[in-house]
């Protein structure tokens, strides 16, 4: 029998979340203008919310146009915080703005970046992270990862260190919003329930809200809690590691990748460096 949950009617609501088997290959231009309404109905719709399909597109980047992240709120733009600015260019602002409605001081948005689906997470980081944790004001936490079968494979610092774009960029994390139980499309406060309520507990694990939610498995994932953590590429087998978010419940095995981000005065944009982490589903 199918979960049923109530959909959240909040303007700080977000809607991702269907999979789908069908691949199309469209220019990024079309991708961005048409957003997923192809001839193969890519574009579908899930429990009455706007769901993304499983298209991937290959990243890499043409233009300078391809680095930026729009958001992305088709068939809700009455509903997210940020409807009225679906397909426009994120910038920082919005977020910090958002933000501060919320009592865990975060904020997050689907997007599109360089013909992928994304979230992006504003965590207010820099103004938590000496406060005590029990007042519920989230900050990003660096911990260790583990794999599939809790493995330890290092700290999410080994990777910062190596290379420091993949730190937190003023407060902000993109995540390839992609699950990586069945590649379904994870929402930001998509639905009402206790994963997904303005509160917020440490340690990575599946207590307080704040999570990130597939509607279509119930996997969940801890935006404030980066990890180094591995997958494999679904073509070759090939295994790699990637810094990323914590898996803190569901059937997924192991938590979501970080695509580096960068502003550019106050857009954000995406560093195309690192597009192995994502083939887990492609």
């Amino acid at each position: 029998m199918s979960r049923e949950y109530e959909l959240k009617v909040d303007p700080s609501t977000l809607g991702s979340g269907a999979s789908g088997s069908s691949r199309s290959t469209i220019n990024r231009r079309q991708f961005l203008k048409y957003g997923f309404n192809t001839a193969t109905g890519v574009l579908a719709a899930s429990l009455g919310v706007l769901g993304f399909s499983a298209i991937l597109l290959p990243p890499g980047g043409g233009t300078s146009g391809d680095l930026g992240v729009v958001f992305w709120a088709k068939g809700r733009e009455d509903e997210a915080w940020y409807g009225a600015k679906h397909e426009q260019m994120m910038t920082r602002t919005d977020f910090v703005n958002e933000a501060a409605k919320s009592s865990t001081g975060t904020a997050g948005a689907a997007g599109i970046w360089n013909g992928v689906p994304v979230v992006v997470t504003y965590v207010d980081h820099v103004k938590n992270k000496d406060t005590p944790v029990f007042n519920g004001k989230a900050r990003f936490q660096f911990m260790e990862g583990y794999d599939e079968t809790g493995k330890r494979i290092g700290h999410f610092e080994d990777l910062s260190d190596a290379d420091p774009r993949i730190f937190p960029s003023d407060n902000l994390v993109m995540i390839f919003g992609r699950c990586t139980h069945l590649c379904c499309i994870p929402g930001w406060q998509l639905v009402s329930n206790s994963y997904t309520d303005d509160s917020w507990t440490p340690g990575g694990g599946d207590e307080g809200g704040t999570k990130l939610f597939c509607i279509c498995h119930s996997s969940r994932f801890d935006p404030t809690a980066l990890e180094m953590n591995s997958n494999r590429n679904r073509s070759s087998g090939a295994t790699f590691s990637y810094a990323g978010i914590r898996r803190a419940g569901g059937p997924a095995p192991v938590g979501l990748p970080l695509i580096p981000i960068q502003l550019n005065g106050d857009v954000i944009e995406g560093i195309t460096d690192y597009i192995d982490w994502y083939t887990y589903c492609d």
